[in-house]
């Protein structure tokens, strides 16, 4: 086995980002500066910062948000934007609650993590609900808000919008590229240098952890959610399956072969079509071993020819789910270490097998 150098898993926020239970499985089932530097960042006019703010427009999906001063109080919805701002250097003043896979603060680990690092200040909590909560939002008095990794509808854009300007997604709901999210927020804070260099930086552990693994090159995989009556596929626009895909994996043509678009970011089929969707490996998210085993043990796992073969990395643990589930620019170096300990064992089936 090729090992991995420790990478450290960056639990820090160095200088460099749907509830999520819902989002992942129950489809339907840097700037680290003191404290004194964050005070800075956040006192906005009289900020280094806010004097060279330069204003920009953003183009998304229900149209364009004009940015003309340098944001102060940013609020964040959906998956991943709030991540981002945490790690260049900003602690919203709102961003979602979560449960699946949180702390005792109901916060991803790794957002606890940089909180604490940039000071300890506390960010409003958002009620984990499907529709973005208006008025807790309107309550934080943002000067922006990002959900530009999200599920809002035109209606709710233009009901945020009146609170502050508002940025949606680029195209579809829930299938902004990890990438791009980050971009974007760097965009909206006037810090697209720190964000290029986040990417560079989160860049070059993958192509670290691909290049200790040039087995994982080629090898043809397939991303899903299982429960004992149906199987969630990930489609390729999913960022999962693109962060796999920087891993050097290949998407297994079955997965387009099967698509029926029912979603933008994966489709569903029925335990009696599993066995068709082949793949040198199977990636299944399971919230703990428990489940994993339950998957295993149903009829449509066991017509696949990867349980078969034992070539499914079983991705368990609600925290080390939601870190890949998609990445984010906190999450993806929080989680990689363990992700690649799943995924090894699997492609060394798939070669023997091969």
């Amino acid at each position: 086995m090729t090992s991995l150098r420790p990478l450290t898993r960056r639990r820090r926020v160095s200088r460099l980002a749907l509830p999520i239970g819902a989002l992942l499985l129950a489809l339907p089932l840097a700037a680290c500066g003191s404290e004194s530097d964050s005070d800075d960042e956040a006192s906005g006019g009289d900020s280094p910062a806010a004097e060279s703010f330069e204003p920009v427009t953003i183009t998304h999906a229900f149209g364009e948000t004009e940015i003309t001063e340098q944001p102060e109080r940013v609020a964040t919805w959906g998956w991943g934007s709030g991540d981002a701002v945490l790690a260049l250097g900003v602690t919203p003043v709102a961003m979602p609650a979560y449960s699946y896979g949180a702390d005792e603060d109901q916060r991803m680990p790794w957002q606890s993590e940089a909180i604490e690092e940039l000071g300890g200040e506390e960010p409003a909590l958002l009620s984990e609900t499907a529709e973005p909560p208006i008025e807790e939002i309107a309550a934080t008095t943002p000067d922006l808000i990002l959900a530009n990794y999200s599920g809002i509808t035109e209606a709710d854009y233009e009901k945020l919008s009146k609170i502050a300007p508002t940025v949606a997604y680029p195209d579809q709901p829930w299938a902004t590229p990890w990438r791009d999210v980050i971009t974007t927020v760097g965009e909206a804070l006037g810090k697209g240098q720190e964000a290029s260099d986040l990417l560079d930086d989160i860049d070059a552990q993958v192509a670290e952890a691909a290049e200790a693994h040039p087995e994982f090159e080629g090898k043809s995989i397939a991303a899903v959610a299982i429960d004992p009556q149906a199987f969630y596929v990930y489609r390729g626009a999913d960022p999962r399956v693109e962060f796999l895909e920087d891993l050097g994996f290949t998407l297994a043509p079955s997965v387009d072969e099967l698509d029926t678009e029912e979603t933008t970011f994966y489709y569903t089929i029925s335990t009696e079509e599993a066995d068709k969707l082949t793949s040198d490996v199977l990636v299944s998210y399971a919230p703990d071993e428990d489940a994993a085993a339950t998957v295993a043990g149903s009829a449509g796992a066991k017509a696949m020819s990867q349980f078969r073969d034992g070539t499914v990395a079983e991705v368990t643990g609600a925290s080390l789910v939601s870190s890949v589930s998609p990445p984010t620019a906190l999450s993806l170096t929080w989680g990689l270490e363990d992700f690649i300990d799943v995924l090894v064992p699997a492609v060394e089936k798939a070669d023997a097998a091969g």
